[in-house]
């Protein structure tokens, strides 16, 4: 994890020499053969000392933007917030310790959604809520078909 030397320098020009060192030419590209690790993972595989895990979904969001793809990266946010949280799955109960992960889960999710997507985000988090997928359900990847359905490719 990072110590403080993640805001020295010019973070932005790290980040990409880091993402262009192991072969990518882009940090999307590099995030997605790595679909189900978490920000922090991602931020640790970087740069342990000098890259932080926001730093990342902030490099995530920009490049969404840019492609017009900023839907998929919620999902992608999504679907890391899960891995973590929950990483055998759904789960088959909600019990106080498994709806405390799930909360976890959609809260992170939520913290880190684009002001544009918010009321999707919310619609969303109420439909897993209102109908709970199958238990052991963790999508691998942002184009899971059951997040294309709460969260269909429309850009806003």
């Amino acid at each position: 994890m990072s110590d403080g030397r993640a805001w020295e320098g010019n973070v932005k020009a790290r980040l990409y020499e880091r993402v262009r060192e192991r072969g990518y030419d882009s940090l999307t590209a590099f995030t997605n053969a790595r679909p189900t690790a978490s920000l922090v993972a991602l931020a640790e595989e970087l740069g342990p000392d000098d890259i932080a895990g926001v730093q990342v979904l902030s490099g995530l969001l920009a490049e969404a933007e840019q492609r017009r793809q900023v839907t998929r990266f919620v999902r992608d946010v999504l679907v890391r917030m899960l891995c973590q949280s929950l990483p055998n799955g759904w789960p088959a109960v909600l019990d106080d310790a498994n709806r405390f992960k799930v909360a976890k889960a959609l809260g992170s999710w939520s913290a880190y959604t684009p002001e544009t997507h918010e009321e999707r985000v919310r619609q969303a988090r109420a439909a897993l809520r209102a109908s709970p997928p199958p238990p052991g359900w963790l999508p691998l990847g942002p184009d899971d078909e059951l997040l294309r359905t709460l969260l269909p490719d429309e850009e806003v």
